[in-house]
């Protein structure tokens, strides 16, 4: 990848004996890097809970309000409850995401099995809200509105079901991974003063595909918990 040396790569030789390559390796040991920083830096910013927040609390109030918001503008009221899975995944991807423009740093979702777990995550979810929401009749949303082209309904719903774990995960990793190969090559043509505006881009990137993977989310949610036309 773009790092020809990487913070934490001793940990490549412990998990070299369970059959991870390198870059899987690499994916794991960032991704728990990752979780453990958040975890950390949620933890020191409701330590010391403020009526005028300031600090790490201002900083994360405002991240966690502006993601709050966008949930209820596109669910409503009642995906408050999905409030948790859907600003734990936002905050997740683009930490992630941003991560890969620290040099010595990999990049999870430049790994198309972090995008993966992801996006399976949204896909399990989406199902298990479903039946939970309508029991039995959730089967209606595969059958569509006419009787006698349920079978062919059904196949195509499921499909296009399938589809979008391969959408959520193809999208993120394309991107991620993509930009990680254009800055390899700027920086082997020109070191310096090239890379600068790609990893300006990459900032805009990182922010546009965490925003897109959480609005999908959003929108699978919500599509599961509407009844069946």
């Amino acid at each position: 990848m773009v790092h020809p040396f990487l913070f934490l790569q001793f940990f490549r030789e412990l998990l070299h004996p369970l059959g991870f390559s390198e870059a899987s390796a690499d994916a794991v040991v960032y991704t728990w890097l990752i979780m453990i920083g958040l975890v950390l830096f949620s933890i020191v910013a409701t330590k010391r809970l403020q009526a005028v927040p300031s600090g790490a609390q201002n900083f994360m109030e405002v991240i966690v309000g502006g993601i709050e918001n966008m949930l209820v503008e596109t669910m409503g009221e009642h995906g408050r409850p999905f409030f948790p899975l859907v600003a734990t995944l936002a905050l997740f991807i683009l930490v992630s995401n941003l991560i890969g423009l620290i040099p010595g740093f990999f990049p999870p979702t430049a790994n198309i099995n972090t995008t993966a777990a992801c996006a399976v995550v949204v896909f399990i979810t989406t199902h298990i809200v479903g039946v939970k929401e309508h029991g039995a009749g959730y089967i209606k949303h595969f059958l569509g509105p006419i009787a006698w082209l349920a079978p062919m309904m059904f196949f195509i719903e499921v499909i296009g079901h399938l589809s979008r774990v391969i959408s959520l995960t193809l999208r993120l990793f394309g991107n991620m991974n993509g930009h990680e190969l254009v800055l390899i090559i700027f920086f082997g043509l020109a070191p310096f003063l090239v890379p600068l505006p790609m990893m300006l881009m990459g900032v805009l990137v990182s922010f546009i595909q965490a925003f897109v993977f959480m609005l999908l989310a959003m929108i699978y949610i919500q599509g599961s918990l509407e009844h069946a036309h």
